[in-house]
């Protein structure tokens, strides 16, 4: 990114795609000087109910860091589902859109078949996606959502014919799991916080999570350990709201960097099951750019994405589009 970028990107305008804007929960933050009179607000609110609870943890932890609550710069809470359906609907792309302020969150994601499942291990399942494709059913949210991207990125590393990968997406966790169950699927994808109950009851096994570091709590290995050089989270983020003024930039960053370095906020973070991932200013912005490029390219390994017509559909149209 040049420097004429750097300083286009502050003023960018950040757009929702997807699920909009939603008013909900969470203010965050007054920073205060010395004198304890308020310099700056922050308003955070997250871009859907999805990423509501992140929103909520967050300015949580920011009161507890000191940040009171009141209007002023907004801030936008949102994740790689939404970059993704920016890509699918030949959107502008979340640096085209907003202010990068920090990376926050992220959920790790897992690959389970049931109990019953003739496929032994993470390997033998690997060995059979690679085989036949077509003839691998898989399962999980819907189509071009991170589990859908996880099972590209899954296939692409394996060396898998990704066009070919049979995937069906289903509207919640609970309709896939259903799916799987019913022997609509030989392995899924999701939240490995959406699938502890199952694996807890011995319903489903885990082969893999996508994390880099194994779960500790749980004897799965990690697909970097499978010899699958995917590391995945379904991220969550913040950004910052059009014609972002430097100013209110560098105080956002200064608050993103308080919190998310807080322990209130990795105390957040272990209640909920999720990864604390800090990610902040800079650095934040050129890793988005990065997880920009992976989503656009398993995106269209999959099928989803033609760079030679318009794209508008996401989650409803089947592979091939």
């Amino acid at each position: 990114m040049g420097d004429s970028g750097e300083k286009q990107m502050r003023r960018r305008r950040f757009l929702v795609w997807g699920l909009g804007v939603t008013a909900c929960a969470a203010g965050c933050g007054t920073e205060r000087t010395g004198g304890g009179v308020p310099r700056t607000g922050f308003s955070i609110n997250p871009s859907g109910p999805r990423w509501a609870p992140v929103g909520r943890a967050f300015a949580g932890a920011a009161r507890t860091a000191g940040f009171e609550s009141g209007a002023g710069t907004p801030i936008t809470v949102t994740g790689l589902p939404a970059l993704a359906a920016a890509e699918l609907n030949n959107g502008q792309s979340l640096l085209d859109t907003g202010t990068p302020l920090a990376r926050l969150s992220g959920e790790v994601e897992v690959v389970v078949v049931p109990d019953a499942s003739p496929v032994k291990d993470f390997d033998d399942f690997g060995a059979r996606l690679v085989a036949s494709p077509g003839r691998t059913p898989l399962v999980g949210g819907p189509q071009g959502e991170p589990d859908h991207l996880l099972f590209g990125l899954i296939a692409k590393a394996l060396g898998a014919d990704t066009r070919q990968v049979e995937y069906t997406g289903y509207p919640s966790g609970g309709e896939a799991a259903t799916a799987l169950l019913a022997g609509k699927g030989a392995a899924a994808a999701g939240p490995l916080t959406g699938w502890r109950a199952g694996i807890g009851r011995g319903r489903v096994r885990a082969l893999a999570v996508s994390s880099a570091t194994r779960v500790p709590d749980l004897d799965v290995p990690t697909l970097l350990e499978c010899g699958v050089r995917v590391d995945f989270t379904d991220w969550v983020a913040a950004f910052g709201s059009e014609d972002m003024a430097d100013e209110s930039r560098e105080a956002a960053l200064r608050m993103c960097e308080a919190v998310i370095g807080s322990t209130g906020w990795e105390a957040a973070c272990r209640a909920a099951g999720w990864l604390s991932i800090p990610l902040v200013g800079d650095d934040f912005a050129r890793w988005v750019g990065t997880e920009i490029a992976r989503t656009r390219a398993v995106l269209r390994d999959l099928g989803l994405l033609d760079t030679t017509k318009a794209t508008t559909c996401w989650g409803s149209c089947g592979n091939g589009h």
